[in-house]
């Protein structure tokens, strides 16, 4: 999945120490799960996926927002409990 990163990307790995690397690795996953719309979105328009990054060695969960025909990466952290449920409920 391509991704622009330009805007968020520093700030992603200064907040949570997530690489743009470490996230397109989770979007790209083949067993990743979309929660499309992200239900702990306000505004309703942002996607949660949840993949596996080799380069973490984790589940990283991974927010993203389509804006005028690009994806935009806005967030991205190691998944949570809740979202480690998500993701082996999916591939199951």
């Amino acid at each position: 999945m391509e991704v622009d990163w330009s805007s968020r990307g520093e700030y992603m790995h200064r907040k949570h120490g997530i690489t743009t690397e470490m996230a397109s690795e989770a979007l790209d996953d083949p067993d990743r799960v979309m929660l499309d719309p992200d239900p702990s979105s306000k505004s309703g328009v942002s996607v949660r996926v949840i993949g596996y990054s080799p380069t973490a060695a984790d589940l990283v969960t991974v927010i993203t927002l389509d804006y005028e025909g690009t994806t935009h990466g806005v967030n991205g952290w190691l998944s949570n409990d809740l979202d480690r449920r998500r993701y082996r409920e999916g591939r199951a």
